[in-house]
């Protein structure tokens, strides 16, 4: 007889397995939520996420909303029931169609595209064809050459805008001769100040930024691919149009968004080589408006220039298309034959030569020489001083102002200088490798793509309209009540050193992220998979394996944002206190002023810096800027 209480057979599934009891579906899901809020990729980008949000996506949308906001100055313009902080197309009016117009957007706009495009072009060429005769090419003096053409990375633009102003003004135009007009050779005013002048100092600039990216991408290339190529018949030009030229087309193109970008944005050079001639750009337009409390129509502005770069980058996909990299770089047991330049060694030799010589050594040596002449314009040996290095106040000498040495300013600076650099460099560098861990390990997944887009969007703001942008979200505090207590959301920083610390971090996370990106990308998985099977947490993993294999891309890193943050001009110059003066912003303030011996000095201190530092981070830990550019 069967008892009343049945035996409960458990269901059987059509596969004819026991189905899965209620309380083992309720494990299988809190095991996933466990190993989700444990996993450290998961906490990594869900910190990030949040941290770009607010520094980065609050902050631009904050932008976006100022412009479409009254301002008080504007309400009286504006009459009748205007009020302050109403929904208003204003400045987008005032921008775009009303009678300055012209003045505000279309004229600077015109001269940046202007700017931009023959920067890009004549640079990214210059560069390009460097990077080929030293990577690919049986070329002499290499090693001297490498170092030589980096150089003038190290040296601010706008540094390089005082040597050309040296050598070719003239009394017409700016008070005292230059240094053709003192050997009797008289200069025109369009060399001297305007596009042609601006144009030229860029291109000795930006052309560095093109020779580490193609050079990068040159080494990576099989030279059996060119090899093939002249055995099946090819002349050495079709090689290189039809071989070479494609497989480091992406990096082409990525110093072309880079170059134009820039140029769109930089300050200095304009402001320097174009005021004094009522030769505006988008960036001195902008600086203006700002400097006279117009911020929403500066803001106008920014949110135009970001547009422009937005559509630049889009333009550089479609034209790479979906290719990130190509099966026939860097594959095993490849290697790289030198083309013979054959008769044509000696020529491009000494072409390169006086390349080197006239747009590296020469404004160095101008900048320098300049430093030892006690009155401008004076260049005989009878002027020769060491006054603006060693001298003491002197009142028949630019109202008494000292050498830079006896100057407890000059001092004061350089310590805030190096502080900010450091600290800066190496919180940004940290931030980039854990953001290239993110991006490494999730380059499949919706957060690493997330986390990629957010950090790329502070390379589409100029670096002054970012400036601007941290300057009105930190000059007064935020706070909201949350249950009956007050909480900050956002702090009031203006005139700390932690706002200059914040703005330089966060506008150079893009090259962080990508130096980062391309160091993780080397360091297989697998490394960190078997220290985990073997019981190591995240941070042992990280400390004692990702870190020490990456040491070398970690200085790369560091030393490109070092450099970055030492000449660093455009994105802190509106934030400037005289408490948290830096080396960049007193040698402009110098120059500004008249003082050009005084700004040279400033501006070969920081050289020196920034070449010391290279040269050791490069001697003892192997440290590349190309590497630190993704090469």
């Amino acid at each position: 007889m069967i008892s009343e209480m049945q035996v409960q057979v458990p269901a059987r599934h059509p596969s004819g397995l026991p189905q899965s009891r209620p309380y083992s579906r309720w494990r299988k899901y809190k095991n996933m939520v466990h190993n989700a809020v444990t996993n450290p990729y998961n906490l990594l980008a869900l910190a990030a996420i949040v941290l770009l949000t607010y520094f980065i996506a609050v902050p631009l949308m904050e932008m976006i909303r100022t412009t479409f906001s009254l301002a008080k100055a504007d309400v009286r313009r504006l009459g009748g029931d205007a009020r302050v902080g109403q929904f208003t197309l204003y400045y987008w009016k005032q921008i775009l169609t009303s009678s300055i117009a012209k003045k505000m957007l279309y004229q600077p706009l015109f001269n940046s595209f202007l700017i931009a495009i023959s920067t890009s072009t004549i640079g990214v060429s210059l560069g390009a064809i460097i990077a080929w005769l030293l990577v690919r090419t049986d070329l002499p003096f290499k090693r001297f050459f490498s170092l030589a053409v980096i150089m003038p990375y190290m040296l601010p633009s706008w540094c390089k805008s005082m040597a050309w102003i040296t050598i070719f003004k003239n009394e017409r135009i700016g008070g005292t001769q230059g240094f053709l007009n003192y050997l009797g050779i008289q200069t025109p005013d369009w060399l001297a100040y305007g596009p042609v002048a601006i144009v030229a100092v860029l291109c000795i600039h930006y052309y560095a930024y093109a020779y580490l990216l193609v050079s990068a991408a040159l080494r990576s290339v099989n030279s059996e691919l060119e090899e093939m190529g002249e055995i099946l018949g090819a002349s050495k030009p079709h090689i290189l149009k039809s071989i070479t030229f494609p497989l480091v087309l992406p990096a082409i193109l990525s110093s072309v968004i880079l170059t134009f970008s820039k140029s769109m944005g930089t300050f200095g050079v304009p402001s320097f080589l174009g005021l004094k001639v009522n030769y505006y750009t988008i960036s001195t337009m902008l600086h203006s408006t700002i400097k006279n409390q117009q911020t929403n129509l500066g803001y106008t502005i920014s949110i135009i220039l970001i547009v422009i770069a937005s559509i630049n980058i889009f333009i550089n996909q479609k034209l790479i298309g979906t290719r990130k990299s190509y099966a026939t770089i860097g594959g095993k047991g490849g290697h790289s034959t030198l083309l013979q330049l054959g008769k044509w060694k000696v020529p491009l030799t000494i072409l390169l030569l006086l390349f080197i010589v006239f747009a590296v050594f020469l404004p160095l040596v101008i900048l320098l020489y300049q430093t030892f002449m006690l009155r401008v314009g004076d260049y005989g040996l009878s002027n020769f001083t060491l006054h603006y290095w060693i001298g003491k106040p002197d009142p028949m000498i630019y109202d008494g102002l000292p050498g830079i040495f006896n100057n407890p300013k000059f001092w004061h600076y350089v310590r805030n200088t190096l502080k900010l650099v450091i600290v800066t460099s190496l919180i940004a560098t940290i931030c980039g490798q854990l953001l290239g861990y993110i991006n490494s390990r999730g380059r499949h997944l919706r957060s690493g793509r997330l986390v990629e887009q957010l950090v790329f969007i502070p390379y589409l703001i100029p670096s002054i309209a970012f400036g601007a942008m941290y300057l009105s979200m930190f000059a007064s505090s935020t706070t909201v009540d949350i249950l009956g207590y007050r909480i900050t959301l956002i702090p009031a920083l203006y005139g700390t050193f932690t706002v200059l610390v914040l703005v330089s971090i966060v506008k150079h996370l893009p090259f962080a992220s990508r130096a980062g990106t391309s160091n993780m990308m080397q360091i297989s998985v697998e490394l960190e998979e078997a220290a985990q099977i073997a019981g190591a947490g995240f941070p042992t993993r990280f400390a004692k394996i990702i870190f020490p294999l990456s040491k070398n891309g970690f200085m790369s890193g560091f030393m490109l944002i070092f450099i970055s943050i030492m000449k660093e001009l455009d994105l802190i110059v509106i934030l400037m206190t005289p408490d948290q003066t830096t080396l960049p912003y007193m040698a402009y303030t110098y120059s500004a002023e008249g003082v050009t011996q005084l700004s040279n000095c400033v501006a070969i201190v920081m050289f020196l810096i920034v070449f010391l530092v290279y040269w050791v981070a490069n001697k003892f830990f192997n440290a590349n800027i190309a590497g630190g550019l993704g090469g």
